[in-house]
């Protein structure tokens, strides 16, 4: 008896994830069809050119405790090719160290070429981002608010290419594309990078082509004041005011766009617990929202195929509790195929086909982005031939992480915004162990990364045991992606870099 019931729990858990992850896998090949559909007719406008009759643009820079990167923040948006009457800067500073000196200085000095930057200090940190951002919302002057975080520098074409699209006043937000200052430094900055670009390229230019909810990255792009206002304001009862407000905003019928031709660098996280940190925040605040946000997308008046890609997009971060799960209940799937079965699966070779298909889904994604970035097919199959098995591996390697984070959310957990630090790491030789901002604290899903490295391991073991090799390369990818998470983050924890991790090689293969 309890044999059966023991094959019927597995059995029925590793469906549940299985028809989870292939319903995602065909959600994101309909926005791969949007992206190809739509490609040859992208509509590109001009940037605005001249200094008559230009928009006045608020610049809001939120900061917390950004002593590195602060300076180069303010300068890179400070050399705007935008007249310097029709914006100003609002330096939204809730620092609590020796960056609120840096900061003062450099503004006093570009406040001396004739800058118009504001230094604001609020009294306390309630609402964290979003009520920095609404703080200063409050006196900011321009009809449009353009937002970086710390770690962006934007280039000085930005506003007159973003603000060009703002063609019809439906239109509420232009978010651009994020680019990477150091992709090359490890294998932990190209395998975001990687991952980033397919975001961007697929995820957020098929919604806005396929005329589906986007969302706000939470920089890099720029609102119309009024339609921030007439959304409800930025609100802090989630991680990701970011989404949360795009979903408000377009629930009430303001059309976002999604400029690929307009980009902004950003410093990619360099060492494990700051990426952490921010998945954490990404994927907790995705499920708060979807908490928050799923009733009223089904209640509004929007398309059903709108209110399906919603439901996939504010869903998005659940997929790696199904990725956990799905992995944990494969161990004892192979027990019970030989060891009850007798090596007979039945009705699970159609499932197992589907997520085949799946895998092959993933592949075309990562495929056509590269294709649409490198313009080469040599440099786009290096790229994709050396960083989408680590990057799959790193994902799974962060799936009990983020899946604590998910459940969190979904459960109403509420803890502070937990900042991503910036290290001013531009260039390979740059180091971040010895900076401030360090977490020396491990992480508590730390040990079961390590249990999680020898669950999978015992897997190979059992699939060379059983001489049934075909899920192996599964349980070698979990074991890598579980093993190499929980030893970073214990090295990581105290201040070890990985030289071996660096891309020496690999930095000038585009």
């Amino acid at each position: 008896m309890f044999t059966l019931i023991f094959e019927y729990v597995v059995v029925g858990l590793y469906l549940l994830a299985l028809v989870v992850v292939v319903l995602y896998s065909f959600g994101q090949l309909h926005l791969i069809y949007t992206f190809l559909h739509h490609r040859s007719t992208r509509p590109k406008r001009p940037p605005l050119q001249g200094d008559e009759d230009l928009p006045f643009v608020t610049i809001q820079l939120p900061i917390f405790n950004e002593m590195y990167v602060v300076e180069r923040l303010l300068e890179a948006t400070a050399a705007q090719d935008y007249p310097l009457e029709r914006f100003e800067i609002q330096l939204l500073d809730d620092s609590t160290d020796e960056t609120v000196d840096i900061a003062a200085e450099k503004i006093a000095e570009l406040q001396a070429r004739g800058v118009q930057v504001t230094h604001v200090r609020r009294p306390d940190r309630v609402g964290f981002k979003a009520g920095a951002l609404a703080y200063g919302l409050e006196f900011a002057k321009g009809e449009f608010v353009a937002i970086f975080d710390a770690d962006f520098l934007p280039n000085p074409d930005f506003l007159r290419g973003t603000l060009s699209y703002f063609d019809t006043d439906e239109v509420g937000l232009v978010q651009a594309r994020w680019e990477h200052i150091n992709q090359h430094y490890s294998l932990f900055t190209e395998v975001q990078a990687f991952h980033l670009d397919a975001h961007f390229t697929l995820e957020q230019y098929g919604r806005y082509r396929g005329g589906y909810c986007m969302n706000f990255n939470g920089t890099a792009g720029v609102w119309r004041k009024s339609c921030i206002e007439d959304a409800g304001g930025w609100e802090a009862d989630t991680l990701t005011e970011d989404l949360d407000l795009s979903y408000r905003a377009q629930l009430k019928g303001w059309r976002f766009v999604y400029v690929d031709e307009v980009g902004a660098p950003a410093e990619l996280p360099a060492e494990l617990s700051a990426i952490k940190s921010q998945q954490y925040r990404w994927m907790k605040g995705g499920a708060e929202v979807a908490a928050k946000m799923l009733g009223q997308v089904w209640r509004s008046p929007i398309s059903f195929a709108k209110k399906i890609h919603a439901s996939l997009h504010l869903l998005s971060s659940s997929i790696f509790i199904m990725v956990l799960l799905l992995g944990a209940m494969s161990v004892p799937l192979l027990y019970i195929k030989h060891a009850i079965m007798d090596g007979k699966m039945g009705i699970l070779v159609y499932p197992i086909s589907l997520l085949i298909s799946s895998f092959f889904i993933l592949i075309g994604f990562y495929v056509v982005t590269m294709w649409h970035r490198e313009k080469d097919f040599t440099s786009m199959l290096k790229r994709l031939v050396f960083y989408y098995v680590p990057f799959l591996s790193f994902s799974m390697g962060l799936s009990l992480h983020n899946s604590i984070a998910v459940i969190e959310g979904y459960m109403g957990k509420k803890t502070p915004f937990i900042r991503t630090p910036k290290f001013n790491i531009t260039k390979r030789s740059d180091s971040w162990n010895k900076a401030k901002y360090q977490k020396r604290k491990l992480g508590r899903g730390v040990y079961g990364e390590i249990f999680l490295f020898f669950y999978f391991c015992f897997g190979i073991g059992m699939s060379f045991y059983f001489d049934d090799m075909a899920i192996t390369p599964f349980f070698l990818m979990q074991a890598f992606g579980f093993g190499s998470v929980g030893l970073m983050s214990i090295k990581h924890s105290l201040g070890i870099e990985l030289p071996l991790l660096r891309r020496r090689r690999l930095a000038t293969m585009n």
